[in-house]
Formats: C-alpha cells, sequence, structure tokens
C-alpha cells in the first residue's frame, strides 16, 4: 500500500475538505477512462489521484457565485 503524505497534498490545496473533493472527481475520470498523469505502479484511482495531486498535476479553479 502506498503512502501519501498530508503535507505533499495540501501543498497543492488549501483545505483537506476541498482536497478531498477533487481526489474523487479524479478518481472517478480515471474509473472512466481519463489517462494516468503521472507514471505510478498502483492500480487503485483515489490512490493515483491522490499522487497526481501531490505532485501538482491536478488543477482546479474555486467559482464564485
Amino acid at each position: 500500500m502506498s503512502y501519501i503524505s498530508r503535507e505533499s497534498v495540501l501543498k497543492n490545496g488549501d483545505s483537506i475538505f476541498k482536497v478531498t473533493l477533487i481526489a474523487a472527481q479524479r478518481a472517478v475520470e480515471l474509473n472512466n477512462g481519463a489517462k494516468k498523469l503521472i507514471e505510478t505502479s498502483t492500480k487503485k484511482f483515489s490512490t493515483i489521484a491522490l499522487e497526481e495531486i501531490g505532485a501538482g498535476k491536478v488543477k482546479y479553479i474555486v467559482k464564485k457565485n
């Protein structure tokens, strides 16, 4: 099982809640056939999504209402 530190994913996000939502959405995209943005040995979509966020490969925009 791969370990992803909280600090590595939070350096690219401002709250654990937002990072969780982004990782969940990215995992769904990967499950639907999106290509991985990083090289990794794991096959779990949730872990791949967190590794991509930690590597700074996944970006997001917060909409202002």
